[in-house]
């Protein structure tokens, strides 16, 4: 490992930084845009070697971002960009962020906003809608509504006796180890809603459980999220792949809404020549 220069306590590294975007998610897909493929560059540098850092002490950081579209949610991509500066700063040694979104229809308004610290409605002005941070706890939502019903329906692809009507009886403590049971309990822990082994599984927004009667309903609507998440997830990752070139390899797999081409090689295509 390369030693720190003087006056720096740690030597900032480009996977401290990747780490670090790790935690920064996709509000709409509830991926984190390390494994979206929306990291484009990481670069950094020492403040030594650099003007531009009045007196720092650590390293300056210059990341790119790339999004599946020109035309992406401005307020989603603000989002992502804003919480991408905000992790890096976090990182010991880091004296100043640079991050930029590349080839959006707001880049230019976007990365203004950054490098000023303006906030989101300094950024946007008139045109800033909702609060950030109403925007946020729409989609832990809707993130925690997914992925409750992945675990209720791995249930009962497991256990044919089960039946839908009964899903609302059962507690955490009954679902299996594994990605998806630790991707539910995150959520709840970002909703703030118990994580004790009594706690039921299918529970509203304000974690109050379902009457008996509406739970295949409640089980439907989530199941329409989820699926909706999947689909959109799938969608963005293949217009990215597509926009850029080699993207494809900085994505990680999916198994939720995973191409058929992940799970199972496609046959060749062969025609026929017809003899009229």
């Amino acid at each position: 490992m390369t030693a720190a220069p003087a006056g720096i306590m740690h030597a900032v590294t480009e996977d401290d930084v990747r780490l670090g975007l790790g935690k920064v998610f996709d509000p709409e897909l509830d991926e984190p845009i390390t494994e979206l493929g929306f990291v484009r560059s990481i670069h950094v540098v020492h403040t030594d070697d650099v003007d531009d850092v009045d007196g720092g002490t650590g390293v300056l950081v210059r990341v790119h971002l790339r999004l599946p579209t020109s035309f992406c949610s401005p307020n989603f991509a603000y989002l992502m960009a804003s919480d991408s500066k905000d992790v890096i700063a976090a990182i010991p040694g880091v004296a100043a962020v640079v991050v930029e979104l590349d080839d959006h229809h707001d880049s230019d308004l976007i990365n203004a906003g950054l490098a000023a610290d303006a906030g989101y409605r300094g950024t946007f002005l008139h045109e800033a809608e909702d609060s950030l941070e109403e925007l946020r706890w729409t989609f832990r939502r809707k993130a925690h509504t997914a992925a409750m019903e992945r675990c209720l329906t791995g249930l009962l692809r497991a256990d044919p006796a089960l039946r839908g009507e009964d899903v609302g009886r059962v507690q955490l403590g009954d679902l299996p180890a594994g990605r998806e049971t630790d991707a539910l309990m995150r959520r709840r822990a970002a909703l703030g809603l118990p994580g004790d082994a009594e706690a039921p599984v299918l529970v509203d927004d304000d974690g109050r459980p379902y009457p008996a009667d509406a739970v295949p309903l409640a089980l439907r609507r989530a199941r329409s999220t989820r699926i909706s998440i999947d689909g959109n997830a799938h969608f963005c990752r293949g217009l990215l792949r597509t926009r850029y070139e080699g993207s494809g390899a900085d994505q990680a797999f999916r198994p939720e809404g995973a191409e058929p081409s992940d799970h199972f090689p496609l046959l060749p295509l062969t025609t026929k020549e017809s003899s009229i």
